[in-house]
């Protein structure tokens, strides 16, 4: 029994990481309008973005080109992270 429970723990614990991501999703795409302001990015997909409070708004700018990790919360995409892409 202990053997059976100690196999599951460890599948458990193994997937888990798996299962953070499964609500993550992602998208390439060129920056039209960033707002420091009210922390939000509109890319040319049409959608806007969410940015978190901390984030470095440094090197960004309209036409730079990136990968957006975000996670969508009561109908808001909240980025997780993001990748310049490099040309």
């Amino acid at each position: 029994m202990r053997f059976v429970m100690a196999v599951l723990l460890g599948t458990a614990s193994f997937l888990s990481p798996l299962s953070a991501l499964a609500g993550s999703n992602d998208v390439e795409a060129t920056i039209r309008s960033l707002n420091a302001d009210q922390l939000t990015m509109t890319l040319d997909d049409g959608k806007t973005y969410v940015l978190p409070q901390e984030f470095n708004f440094e090197g960004l700018e309209s036409g730079v080109k990136v990968i957006v990790f975000f996670t969508e919360v009561d109908g808001k995409r909240i980025v997780d992270d993001l990748q310049v892409v490099g040309e």
